[in-house]
């Protein structure tokens, strides 16, 4: 007997704001953005989880930021 489990996740940006920093690639801006991501099981919500993420302004590219001990 096999189960379908079916999770869906709707995501909703909360703001945006300036970065420091240049882009690497192309050096443009760069703009963090808030976003808020809901996991839902068959209707029901199981998670809610806020993310930032880094996006160029210019060639579009998302970027990640390491974080150096």
């Amino acid at each position: 007997m096999r189960l379908l489990f079916v999770c869906i996740e709707e995501a909703r940006e909360l703001g945006r704001q300036a970065a420091s920093g240049r882009c690497p690639h192309c050096e443009g801006k760069v703009v963090a953005i808030d976003i808020e991501s809901k996991w839902k099981f068959c209707c029901l919500p199981i998670a809610y989880i806020d993310k930032r993420k880094y996006f160029c302004t210019l060639c579009s590219r998302r970027l990640v930021l390491y974080d150096y001990c």
